[in-house]
């Protein structure tokens, strides 16, 4: 059956390479696989096992023994009522469970790193490492949900966010450790290190719910959907300004659908990765792929994003009727290196409303200028289409491709970008075409020459 709907989406996406049209079909085939996970009846209120919801009061054992009753009973819903929940330490999943975060509950957890230990296996900016645990961290689970009109406080603001000044020399770390393919049981971080963790992380896991929630104040990454498949993100609404508090990072992630989402968040609303340079390339089988994204409102640093860890490729994305609520730096934004290698291809965009950006389309494949030329990335196939956009401060349309990899394959229908610095920049590109592509002032018929005009 798997093969079947796999040609399916094949032909789909050949069709609409002849025929110019959004692929609805193949968007439905990937809604058709993922399945919402199916949780078991036990239900177990926090505060029946000892949680205060009074702001002050640990309440980290009780939402410790609601997840092992859950496990007992194979599954079940742990309901956080109304009230401020502190936790000094993370929120560890079982498979099919369900924490429900009522409507005017907050769970806001404890800023002491030493609460996040001990390490667990993770992912940082591409680099599989140990490091703190994730604030709420699910690993190899299966049918799991965080629903709820409650909010998730990272508390990132104060501990955690001196880190970044400090985190230098551990980034570069990591990026060696990858390069020189050091064993993984050798990539210890946590304690006397400075890498943050993520708010929230599923790791080789499967059928996922992430719904209605408010997400504030997140260490790092806000939501990392990594190496896992079947997921639905929708409804939830974004407070988040610190360094790196990207909304959604999708990473060798599969069927995803992310929708109805309100971002305010200090980097990337959404971000497809996949891995980073060495490890990257070496997990080519599991690219992130089959990725829906729609009716969601952006406000932050950039729109939509892939890369720049994308080694192990990007493809068959999908991503229609969304659009900006103030100032965004970019609106869709393409980046690859030298050093990456991998792919994007299978592109999609289309009914983009943007208002004022610095940029309004960014394709390049030399982001940065970094990379040593020796794993150019492979940039095709990339469709857009019906995109308005009232100001570009900079550029409206950007198009760069590596001299010894060149960008190819990009078809722009019905862009209109009203006001722009800078018109379009097309670089080593092959196949680039547009219509309807309007920068500036739509030029109208010419007008003939005046009997009065003297030569």
């Amino acid at each position: 059956m798997k093969y079947k709907l796999l040609l399916l989406l094949l032909v789909s996406l050949n069709c609409f390479a002849q025929n110019n049209s959004f692929p609805s079909d193949s968007v439905d085939l990937i809604l058709k696989r993922i399945q919402l996970p199916q949780i078991p009846s036990f239900k177990i209120v926090v505060t029946e096992l000892g949680a205060k919801g009074d702001s002050i009061s640990d309440a980290k054992p009780a939402f410790d023994k609601a997840m092992a009753l859950c496990k007992k009973n194979n599954g079940g819903t742990i309901v956080v009522p109304k009230g401020v929940y502190t936790l000094n330490g993370p929120i560890h999943f079982v498979s099919n469970v369900k924490l429900l975060i009522e409507k005017d509950a907050k769970i806001r957890f404890s800023d002491n790193p030493k609460h996040y230990l001990p390490m667990v296996l993770t992912s940082w900016e591409g680099t599989m490492i140990y490091n703190y645990s994730p604030l709420i961290y699910a690993y190899g689970c299966t049918d799991i949900a965080i629903t709820g009109e409650g909010t998730i406080d990272g508390e990132g603001s104060k501990v955690w966010h001196s880190f970044k000044a400090k985190e230098g020399a551990d980034k570069l770390l990591t990026r060696e450790m990858n390069h020189k393919n050091v064993p993984l049981k050798d990539r210890k971080f946590g304690p006397r290190h400075f890498l943050r963790p993520q708010l929230i992380q599923f790791f080789n896991c499967k059928n996922i719910l992430v719904e209605n929630l408010k997400i504030e104040d997140s260490p790092f990454w806000c939501l990392h959907l990594l190496k896992s498949q079947s997921i639905t993100v929708r409804g939830l609404r974004y407070k988040a300004f610190n360094t790196n508090n990207d909304g959604i990072d999708p990473e060798y992630a599969k069927d995803v659908l992310i929708e109805n989402i309100d971002f305010d968040n200090a980097d990337d609303n959404i971000a497809i990765k996949a891995g980073r340079d060495h490890e990257g390339r070496a997990n080519s089988e599991t690219p992130s792929e089959n990725i829906v994204i729609r009716n969601c409102n952006f406000k932050g640093l950039h729109g939509v994003v892939m890369g720049s860890e994308m080694s192990a490729g990007i493809r068959n994305v999908f991503i229609d009727n969304c659009k900006t609520v103030g100032y965004l730096k970019r609106g869709v934004y393409f980046k690859t290196n030298a050093d990456r290698g991998g792919f994007i291809k299978n592109i999609y965009v289309r009914n983009i409303q943007l208002d004022e950006v610095e940029d309004c389309i960014y394709i390049t494949a030399n982001y940065m200028g970094e990379g040593s030329g020796d794993f150019p990335s492979d940039v095709s196939d990339i469709f857009l289409s019906n995109i308005f956009c009232k100001k570009a401060r900079e550029t409206a349309i950007i198009i760069q491709g590596f001299a010894q990899k060149k960008v190819r394959n990009i078809h722009l229908d019905t862009i209109e970008v009203q006001s722009a610095k800078n018109g379009v920049t097309i670089l080593n590109t092959e196949n680039v075409t547009m219509n309807d592509v309007i920068v500036g002032q739509k030029a109208t018929i010419p007008t003939s020459a005046s009997k009065s005009v003297k030569h």
